[in-house]
């Protein structure tokens, strides 16, 4: 297996480990260069959005892996931690909505994990 893949497994499950809503794992490899998974999932609350990044870095922190660029951080409307190979989305409900960043990269296949 991938270490892209393996990446994407942890942040999954430590997004669903706190509760994220309708996470989403897209294979973008074959039609963008900028990553190759994205994730994506939304909070119900501020509190929750940071939950959720703070697990996602702490359970890939914990097998070597760190983020290269995190941003949003302050908002806690949408967060988004580069790890070069794969990129995790953390929205609130209505900026998911809004992004819709499923449509955006519909071209990729969805992942079930």
């Amino acid at each position: 297996m991938d270490q892209a893949l393996d990446m994407a497994k942890i942040a999954y499950e430590a997004l669903d480990e706190k509760k994220g809503e309708a996470i989403k794992v897209i294979d973008i490899s074959q039609i963008s260069v900028i990553a190759d998974y994205f994730i994506i999932t939304n909070g119900t609350s501020d509190s929750q959005v940071k939950a959720l990044v703070e697990n996602v870095q702490e359970k890939l922190a914990r097998v070597g892996h760190h983020p290269k660029q995190t941003e949003g951080n302050r908002s806690g409307t949408w967060v988004l931690l580069d790890y070069g190979d794969i990129i995790v989305h953390v929205f609130d409900k209505e900026n998911r909505s809004f992004y819709n960043l499923e449509r955006t990269w519909s071209d990729g296949t969805e992942v079930e994990m």
